[in-house]
């Protein structure tokens, strides 16, 4: 099941901010987490319409996974650069080798 946020940023088509353009709760009832307060100009959504988009939300939430663990695998910055200079210093791959390895370790499929 994905999260009530990332169906109601597909519905809206953009980002949402839930401080104050949405306003969502859980009222550790058993019921999960619910739209309470909704003040966009575009009409609140209904159950339906938010169900209709669970497939697309469960893929964007998968990708953005994928995405944070590369971000958190990836060599720092200062570490990249350093590999791409001696890469071309001594005509290796050092660099795109290990950026490939956390894609390939990583993959978005």
């Amino acid at each position: 099941m994905t999260q009530l946020s990332t169906k109601i940023k597909l519905y809206v088509g953009s980002e949402v901010d839930f401080n104050s353009d949405v306003k969502l709760q859980d009222d550790s009832n058993g019921q999960g987490v619910y739209i309470k307060e909704w003040n966009l100009s575009i009409a609140k959504p209904t159950t339906t319409q938010l169900d209709a988009l669970e497939t697309e939300a469960q893929a964007k939430e998968e990708l953005q996974t994928v995405l944070s663990t590369r971000a958190n695998n990836y060599p720092s910055i200062q570490e990249q650069l350093d590999m791409q200079y001696w890469d071309k210093v001594n005509g290796t791959t050092n660099w795109e080798d290990a950026v490939a390895k956390v894609k390939a370790d990583n993959p978005k499929n």
